[in-house]
């Protein structure tokens, strides 16, 4: 298995980026391209005590997409970035999975324009997997798509469904409707259509799911649009921050707590792994005709391995083949292509 990596995108780049890919390499033994500026990316291999290590090679690429440029304009222009040269090395079959820590924007358009979509998917999604009482939830779309068709949220459910049987083992995935209320007349004209369809398609459709409920267990895939999928997204993880904080605050004032908290420190601890993005690793791009992972753009270096495990998965598991291979079910008759 090889992995391509972006080692200029991302907050933390190249410095976190690098030192993420070789443990990646000591820990999971995959190949790694680090695509980037070579000096760049060879002085971050000296810092981690290893300037040639074998298994890790380095493609260098002398331009960078910047978080603030426009996506199309910088993946048409920039062609010598470490985005498109990864992509591009991903189109050419020089590795099995591409990960990136770039701009979502960017890396969506590339993986678009250059590694292109699985034939008959309208629109490629975002869909990270969210910690909740249960196996964990996919969240599908949660940022690639502001605006969408009621038959592109139909071929998400049907691509999260897959997804959630693939890499979270659940046998029979309870698919939901993100609305504003669980009952069927709920929500813009949006979600009534789409209601309508999941209603009637191959899926355990449980109905509606309000943003208070989607982390209790009772869903497996929550669809919605990437415009109201990100907002989402954002306030889980903000919520989650803010009640960490709170609670490191209240186990650290006064003795009585201080003692407590010595009591529930593992509990805690576990409790802030599971909130981690960092843990997670990445977000797979669904419907791309090969594997990219979006990592989060503040990774740091434990974030990349389990970003890199992640993509490795995702490339073994079997999905872009099936999504190919049942593409016209996922279609609903006469929508536009």
């Amino acid at each position: 298995m090889k992995i391509i990596i972006d080692a200029m995108g991302g907050d933390n780049a190249p410095e976190e980026i690098v030192k993420g890919a070789v443990q990646a390499h000591r820990t999971l033994g995959y190949e790694i391209i680090l695509v980037g500026r070579e000096a760049d990316v060879r002085r971050c291999l000296t810092a981690e005590g290893t300037e040639s290590l074998p298994g890790i090679e380095i493609h260098n690429a002398g331009d960078v997409i910047d978080m603030n440029d426009d996506p199309t304009l910088a993946i048409r222009r920039k062609k010598d970035s470490s985005m498109v040269v990864a992509l591009n090395l991903l189109k050419d079959g020089g590795g099995d999975a591409v990960v990136s820590a770039g701009s979502t924007g960017a890396l969506l358009t590339g993986a678009t324009l250059i590694v292109r979509r699985i034939k008959g998917v309208r629109r490629a999604a975002l869909a990270p997997a969210l910690p909740n009482l249960g196996a964990g939830a996919l969240l599908i779309d949660c940022g690639a798509n502001a605006e969408c068709t009621p038959e592109q949220l139909l071929q998400f459910a049907y691509m999260g469904d897959l997804y959630a049987r693939r890499m979270l083992k659940i046998e029979r995935p309870r698919v939901a409707l993100l609305n504003n209320g669980t009952e069927e007349h709920k929500g813009a004209s949006l979600q009534q259509e789409a209601y309508q369809l999941l209603k009637q398609a191959d899926l355990q459709f449980v109905g509606n799911v309000e943003a208070s409920t989607v982390l209790f267990g009772d869903v497996d895939v929550i669809v919605t649009d990437g415009f109201s999928g990100n907002i989402l997204l954002k306030s889980i993880e903000g919520t989650a921050k803010f009640l960490l904080k709170n609670i490191k605050t209240v186990l650290t004032t006064g003795l009585k707590n201080k003692i407590a908290a010595l009591m529930v420190k593992n509990d805690i601890g576990a409790l802030k792994k599971m909130m981690d993005p960092n843990e997670i690793g990445g977000t797979a791009l669904l419907g791309i005709s090969k594997p990219v992972i979006k990592a989060h753009g503040s990774s740091e270096a434990s974030a990349i391995v389990n970003a890199v495990r992640q993509a490795a998965e995702f490339a073994e598991s079997g999905f872009i083949q099936t999504i190919t291979e049942n593409i016209d079910h996922m279609r609903v008759d006469g929508a536009e292509e």
